[in-house]
């Protein structure tokens, strides 16, 4: 292998430079580990974000797509599942019930059945009114964000293939993210097919509840024939945290962690605490050398930033 393919074999499918492509500047900031903090939008903006006046709306939906390109968000973080007659759709659940107006696994549903079905608002339940949002495909969220903002794929079943063949027919290859877990045991992932075609990020995954060989993980996991994105980080202990970032650091590739609920670095806070002391929380991810941080509040993270901008969808 000559040395400029050697050179290649090791990059990340980055994007090049087109007037307007919002989504292509904000995969090379990615790519970049100090290209600053990045905002992850958990399922889209979905939660009310009442200092740019939207209201809530459907999970893993359009207009959540939308809310996230007019606030400013850098990827959408979306959840795929396959239904039985092997169209790729947008949904978290197994079932379609907390989601939508409908009842059943995703698996045992038609793409026509689902395509039936209402999503209810913001993130679902009982008590959640249905909506004139139908489920998408992934193929439509693919074609809404091009060019305008990147997508998290969080592929829910065993269908990793079908998803990066899907982003490749759209264009969108080196414009999404894809993860899996990885453990001490595993090969390097981002050199496996077809993990290699898109840009990939493991979910690390300890042998023990201490997160005693995280940093192993890493190691391995960099020592392939093509290197990762970066690093999402399990739920750990704050002390943990130290050593981790110190070998992103030396690789320089990224951490995601998420605020979610309580958060995932304890004692750290969640998006909750977040909201009554950003600085205690966001803050301290940051200057701990987490630069990825997902969110259900989009709208207050970005704010803390000083990116509270409202842009054109």
């Amino acid at each position: 292998m000559s040395l400029l393919m050697f050179v290649l074999a090791l990059a990340q499918p980055t994007p090049a430079a087109v007037p307007g492509d919002r989504a292509a500047a904000i995969a090379r900031r990615i790519a970049d580990p100090d290209g600053g903090p990045i905002v992850v939008a958990h399922r889209g903006c979905h939660n009310p974000a009442p200092r740019h006046g939207l209201a809530s709306v459907p999970e893993n939906s359009p207009v959540a797509l939308d809310q996230c390109v007019a606030l400013g968000v850098d990827v959408m973080e979306l959840d795929v599942r396959r239904t039985r007659d092997g169209h790729l759709v947008i949904l978290h659940d197994a079932s379609v019930d907390r989601t939508t107006d409908g009842h059943g696994k995703v698996a045992d549903l038609t793409l026509a059945a689902v395509r039936a079905l209402h999503l209810r608002d913001n993130e679902g339940g009982a008590g959640a009114a249905p909506t004139d949002a139908r489920v998408p495909t992934l193929d439509e969220m693919l074609a809404q964000a091009r060019g305008r903002i990147v997508l998290n794929l969080d592929v829910k079943d065993a269908i990793y293939a079908e998803v990066v063949a899907a982003t490749e027919r759209a264009g969108a290859a080196g414009r999404v993210i894809v993860k899996n877990a990885a453990g001490i045991g595993d090969p390097p992932l981002a050199a496996l097919p077809s993990y290699d075609r898109v840009p990939f990020m493991p979910i690390l995954s300890a042998s023990d509840a201490a997160g005693s060989d995280l940093v192993a993980v890493m190691r391995r996991q960099d020592d392939g024939a093509r290197r990762p994105l970066g690093y999402e980080l399990p739920r750990m202990d704050a002390a943990q945290l130290p050593g981790v970032a110190a070998e992103a650091k030396r690789q320089r590739r990224r951490l995601w962690c998420n605020s979610l609920w309580d958060g995932f670095v304890r004692g750290m806070g969640g998006d909750v605490d977040a909201l009554r002391d950003p600085q205690a929380v966001w803050g301290r991810m940051i200057a701990g050398g987490i630069s990825m941080i997902q969110t259900d509040e989009p709208e207050a993270l970005l704010r803390y930033l000083g990116r509270d901008e409202r842009r054109p969808q």
